[in-house]
């Protein structure tokens, strides 16, 4: 929610091949979520290959299949800014 709101109020598309998962907090940190098996799973039978996750829960990436763990890249993160900075996409204003 609070990526999809960054987008909207700043009008910067969000990327569209990653996911994400996990709790944002009042002062913009990133706690840890259950079900990331279960999650990045699910991602990956989409083909997504890219999933954002809180950095508590990269101990969890371990449940995963190796084939999920090789081929899917994961940017670990504990603040919304980084968040943010992983998950919308850059524009060129000089081109816009």
């Amino acid at each position: 929610m609070a990526t999809a709101i960054a987008s909207l109020l700043t009008r910067t598309p969000a990327r569209t091949d990653t996911a994400m998962t996990g709790e944002v907090t009042l002062t913009g940190l990133v706690l840890r979520v259950g079900g990331i098996r279960e999650k990045v799973l699910a991602a990956y039978r989409l083909g997504i290959r890219r999933v954002i996750l809180p950095a508590e829960n990269g101990v969890d990436l371990v449940e995963l299949p190796e084939e999920v763990r090789e081929r899917t890249e994961f940017v670990l993160v504990s603040s919304v800014d980084q968040v943010l900075q992983a998950a919308l996409t850059t524009i060129d204003k000089a081109a816009a």
